[in-house]
């Protein structure tokens, strides 16, 4: 009943804003109803050959006024959107050529017009073809965010998602590829939208995605409440490759290396008011050896012992691929829709083996393994907009399904003996999430704009297990709504305040408590003021409150033995995070030279981490006890951090650039309840780059990445550095590419040694864990473009708002769409 009332909500306030669309809130002008297209062939008069890039331009015939424009393709075709019914000149110009002008009339009964072949003729003085390249920046600061253009930097050919996250600025990766943002849990979103595949793990969706598709990164850490309160540290926004442009493009790349292979495939076809897209995408990594070597002592309550020493050798494979089809159509210069279909599977796993010393008895495990995620996004967008420039309503739906099955085998040998004891168990987790949601901005000037919303979030979680006298059900349901101003305070102070309200409804079953409930209410506000000082620089001052709500891997209670002694399982107890978060940030360019600092405070309530505890289960086979190690997830306490962020940018020369991101923050936690206090530590991700371009097509690039030793209440991970670099050689007229790139090439294995302390009612263990992920890597990558794209401008209508923000620059304000 909640989940139809919240739906009519919503909806309710669909056809709210549609019945005050034709006046708007101010009474704006009047609409067209109706717009066409108008197309042509220019060719040249004498060899009838196409003009490509020929520059087209629509005037108005009563008083010359430009309305429209575009250039030729490379069949010299044209193709002009948006246009109203009127009488029009078509003005045709190219170098080399005389400027032709041919009269042009659309009707509302026919606003379309297809005027045929057009020839112009050659002028006495020609010139030669001008070239014009540019190369975009590695690195962008905006107002509220910083974008990461990953695919300006070269040496991310031949890796995964993960390996791209490691080189963006204010994140840390750790080794099995969880991602924070200023120490804190982060929402990550695939072009502006949630995806479900990031809600099973973050960790294992990135591997998904091969480096080469991903465009680029945004890093947003002062979200408005147009945002879901979704992240506690904030958002990343992950924008795929996806052309835009008139015309058939696209592009393939692959790479092959000694760690892993990857392949892309990416095309765009463009006509008219019709654009279909698809993407592939492929991932598969050598199965390599992974050593782990776990030293576990534990003091139980009654004064015995247990010291277990593990000696292991996993074999694991990874296998994943990704595809997307995507269609958008302009009904007319103010309605658009479109819509997408991602689907993703990833496979990990393999054989391995393990050798145990238990209380200096020695044993032996042969163990099995085989997890899959397999996901499908279906995403349907309407919007509509006005003459009123900035005027959108815009209506969205998203159908997430997501399976995740897992099952392992152990086979237990005592020392001499031949056959031991067998364990075999299974579960498939399911994920299904749907999403309604609508948006409406109104401008009442250019200084001043009004944004409001509601969404609605269904989610589904369920965990089936082989053997279980009850399976896990798990629902949330969250209902948003959202309003945001935006305001010029005087022309160098720009302010941006907002208020979000969610409700969050949540039942699940136990099998010691039965059904369980857990609804709350929250108010999240937000607050971005932004001054503009002497030339380029700006400083800004942010205020918002998050919310990190538990993913499935945290909430599913199968208890995962595939390691007999080291069992896992989730918590579905789990409380939210909450927290509040201010920012003074500032940036600047010198000659050059770019810099951008920020300092930040935020306070979390309810800080989830995982715990390990020592556990006593019964064999049911020698019906004696076991001694075993429970890792599981707690709200631990509350969290004070305090940060900053250093970036710094400068071109040694024109063709040499160095990069180097700071960041670091402290880390602290309070529990008054359990009078744990953690004491305060210090943590910090340094990232350096040196990219070199030799002319000729050639480009040299070094990178570093060293992250400090982190601290959780329970213990340490030590340290850790990452570093590469890569060679890359334009060819084929500069429409691909060729490179051979290298990761860690003078260290084998990614070492991490982690260490925890714990006490709880049964007793007091310690857990040294050494675990050698194989990193180095050789590897070669090519990558090539194709197509002749034709830019148009369109008057009305923006079909990716994701794109709109990615331009916008540091004086805006503006952010994805949630």
């Amino acid at each position: 009943m909640k989940r139809l009332l919240l739906l009519t909500f919503i909806l309710g306030l669909f056809f709210t804003a549609q019945a005050q669309f034709p006046g708007g809130f101010g009474g704006g002008p009047k609409k067209s109803t109706v717009t066409g297209r108008i197309t042509a062939t220019i060719l040249d008069s004498l060899t009838k050959k196409p003009i490509d890039y020929a520059t087209v331009s629509l005037v108005t015939a009563k008083d010359n006024k430009s309305v429209n424009g575009g250039v030729t393709d490379e069949k010299g075709k044209l193709s002009l959107q948006n246009v109203s019914p009127d009488s029009y000149k078509l003005m045709i110009g190219f170098m080399g050529y005389k400027t032709k002008s041919v009269l042009v009339t659309t009707t509302p009964a026919k606003p379309d017009n297809n005027i045929g072949t057009i020839y112009i003729s050659g002028s006495e003085n020609t010139l030669a073809d001008v070239q014009i390249e540019g190369t975009k920046a590695v690195i962008e600061n905006k107002i509220d965010r910083m974008v990461y253009n990953a695919e300006a930097d070269g040496t991310n050919a031949g890796g995964d998602a993960t390996d791209v996250m490691r080189k963006v600025p204010m994140l840390s990766v750790d080794p099995t590829g969880n991602i924070q943002l200023r120490g804190a849990a982060v929402r990550v979103l695939i072009n502006g939208k949630p995806s479900g595949t990031m809600a099973s793990s973050v960790a294992d969706a990135l591997k998904m995605i091969p480096a080469e598709q991903i465009k680029s990164v945004e890093v947003i850490t002062s979200p408005s409440a147009k945002y879901d309160a979704e992240g506690s540290g904030g958002i990343i926004n992950i924008i795929t490759k996806k052309s835009s442009a008139q015309g058939v493009s696209g592009s393939v790349s692959a790479a092959a290396g000694t760690r892993q292979n990857n392949g892309a495939f990416n095309l765009t076809a463009k006509t008219g008011r019709l654009s279909v897209n698809t993407s592939l995408g492929t991932n598969l990594a050598y199965a390599q050896d992974s050593r782990t070597s776990f030293v576990t002592n534990t003091i139980f309550k009654d004064g015995t012992t247990d010291n277990r020493v593990q000696n292991g050798v996993s074999k694991w494979s990874r296998n994943g691929y990704n595809g997307s089809l995507g269609l958008d159509y302009d009904f007319n210069a103010y309605n658009n829709i479109s819509t997408t279909v991602k689907l993703n599977n990833f496979s990990n796993g393999g054989p391995g083996s393990s050798e145990y010393t238990i209380n200096n008895l020695k044993a032996t495990n042969i163990s099995d393994m085989d997890m899959t995620f397999s996901n499908m996004d279906w995403n349907v967008d309407y919007r509509k907009t006005s003459k009123k420039e900035g005027e959108e309503f815009s209506i969205s739906a998203q159908l997430s399904t997501g399976r995740t099955p897992t099952s392992f085998s152990n086979t237990f040998i005592p020392d001499g003996a031949i056959t031991g004891q067998t364990l075999t168990s299974n579960n498939t987790g399911k994920n299904n999430e749907y999403t309604a949601q609508t948006d409406y901005t109104y401008p009442f000037s250019k200084a001043v704009v009004l944004e409001v919303g509601a969404k609605g979030i269904f989610r589904d979680i369920k965990s089936q297990f082989d053997v279980s006298a009850q399976d896990f059900e798990y629902n949330q349901n969250v209902g948003a709504g959202y309003g945001v101003i935006s305001f010029n305070l005087t022309k160098k102070l720009q302010v941006k305040g907002g208020l979000r309200a969610e409700y969050t409804q949540i039942d699940f079953n136990t099998q010691s408590s039965g059904i369980q409930k857990n609804d709350y209410f929250n108010l999240f506000p937000s607050v971005i003021v932004s001054r503009t000082l002497k030339g380029s620089t700006t400083l800004k001052l942010s205020y918002n409150r998050r919310v990190q709500r538990p993913t499935q891997s945290y909430l599913n209670p199968f208890r995962n033995t595939s390691d007999l002694f080291n069992v896992q399982q989730g918590n579905p107890q789990l409380s939210p995070e909450l927290s509040d978060n201010l920012e003074l940030g500032y940036s600047t360019f010198i000659k050059g030279s770019v810099i951008n600092a920020s300092v930040f405070y935020r306070r979390t309530g309810g800080v989830i981490e995982s715990s390990i505890s020592p556990i006593q289960e019964l064999n049911p086979t020698t019906n004696q006890l076991v001694d075993k190690t429970l890792t599981s997830y707690i709200n631990v306490g509350t969290a004070e951090t305090y940060g900053f962020n250093l970036f710094a940018s400068y071109n040694i020369k024109p063709k040499w650039t160095l990069m180097t991101n700071f960041a670091g923050n402290t880390y602290s936690v309070t529990n008054t309840q359990t009078n744990i206090n953690t004491g305060t530590y210090f943590n910090f991700n340094w990232f350096i780059r040196s990219a070199y371009g030799f002319g000729k097509g050639y480009n040299f690039e070094l990178f570093n990445v060293i992250t400090s030793k982190r601290r959780t209440y329970q213990g340490s991970t030590d340290p850790f550095y990452i570093y590469g670099g890569s060679i890359k050689k334009d060819i084929l007229k500069k429409k691909g590419s060729i490179g051979l790139n290298v990761l860690n090439p003078f260290t084998k294995d990614l070492h991490i040694k982690t260490v925890n302390n714990a006490i709880n009612a049964t007793g007091t263990i310690y857990q040294s864990a050494n675990i050698y992920y194989p990193l180095r890597s050789f590897g070669v990558n090519f990558s090539y473009s194709f197509g002749k794209l034709k830019f148009t401008e369109k008057k009305k209508i923006k079909n990716d708002d994701v794109k709109q923000d990615q331009q916008q620059q540091g004086g805006g304000m503006g952010g994805v769409q949630q």
